[in-house]
């Protein structure tokens, strides 16, 4: 009889785990800055954080600061860039060394896109996939 409800609890919980939706987000890159991988979620926050600290007039390590796009990277929000680090960790950034990736955001909050010093030569940055 124990036997018996072992199973038919087991067999409702693999039940319950196969019918569960897959969480594509969590696996899904928005952004491939080298072979890092940044979901959606990822980019988001680092926005996020990079915008919060520039409308209150802070920083931290001196992010996010004005981006110049030296590059002449063809963006698609207009505006006053600003650079702020995404770090392949998966934590927002609140100082120190701050990796090879940035998100690029407007003053008025709209991303304009992911890059990386990766795969660039000296200081300059190329896009991310």
């Amino acid at each position: 009889m124990h036997f018996t409800k072992l199973f038919a609890v087991a067999a409702v919980f693999v039940a319950s785990a196969l019918s569960a939706p897959l969480d594509v987000e969590a696996r899904a890159c928005a952004s491939t800055c080298g072979t890092v991988c940044y979901t959606s979620s990822a980019v988001s926050a680092a926005k996020a954080a990079g915008y919060k600290l520039y409308s209150a007039g802070s920083t931290a390590s001196s992010y996010p600061h004005v981006y110049h796009n030296y590059e002449g990277f063809d963006f698609s929000v207009s505006g006053t860039y600003y650079e702020f680090p995404i770090l392949k960790s998966g934590s927002v950034y609140s100082g120190g060394s701050p990796g090879a990736d940035r998100v690029i955001f407007s003053t008025s909050n709209q991303l304009a896109g992911v890059i990386t010093h990766t795969g660039a030569s000296g200081n300059n940055f190329v896009e991310c996939s």
